[in-house]
């Protein structure tokens, strides 16, 4: 049997499909915040972000036909966005260091010390990181996502995930260091 999922937006999904305008509205009101969060944490610009917000809407809307209803509204509007904001960024030829063939990766320990930096600090290093590590950590770290749904996503490997995910995090506890 397969989960059933309750979301509370049903009856405006299901008001939008029969083509009310006013739920549109509504639908976007609830997520647009959240969506744009995603957005700018992956495009890293605040302009790019609202187009990229406006295109996903745009084709959620277009295309809610085919949301079968399978997770909630939610979730299948945040797989538009990431979509969107990774297109977004290939079509800034987006630069994946491949994996070397010798180039070997290991999990750091956990428990290592670690310093409380303030937000706005860690926000700043992580938009200097450049685009391969900050997308992997942005996905990893803040997503949810892991290895091998990122290599889905990114159409690259588990291993080069893994491989960008460390040498971002490296790069990323740099920033802060310095």
């Amino acid at each position: 049997m397969e989960p059933q999922f309750n979301d509370k937006h049903d009856e405006l999904v299901m008001a939008c499909r029969r083509g009310d305008r006013q739920s549109q509205f509504k639908l976007y009101n609830l997520y647009a915040k959240a969506m744009y969060n995603t957005a700018l944490r992956i495009v890293q610009d605040e302009a790019e972000a609202a187009d990229v917000l406006q295109e996903a809407f745009l084709d959620a809307f277009t295309r809610l036909d085919s949301f079968r209803q399978e997770c909630t509204f939610g979730l299948w509007m945040k797989q538009i966005v990431i979509n969107k904001s990774i297109s977004a960024l290939r079509k800034r030829k987006l630069d994946m260091q491949p994996l070397d063939d010798g180039d070997a990766w290991a999990e750091e320990e956990p428990g290592e010390d670690v310093v409380a930096f303030k937000v706005e600090t860690i926000k700043a290093a992580i938009g200097k990181l450049p685009d391969g590590y900050r997308l992997v950590l942005t996905l990893y770290l803040l997503e949810g996502y892991d290895h091998e749904e990122i290599a889905h996503i990114l159409r690259i490997s588990e291993a080069t995930s893994r491989s960008q995910f460390l040498r971002g995090k490296r790069k990323l506890l740099d920033y802060l260091a310095n």
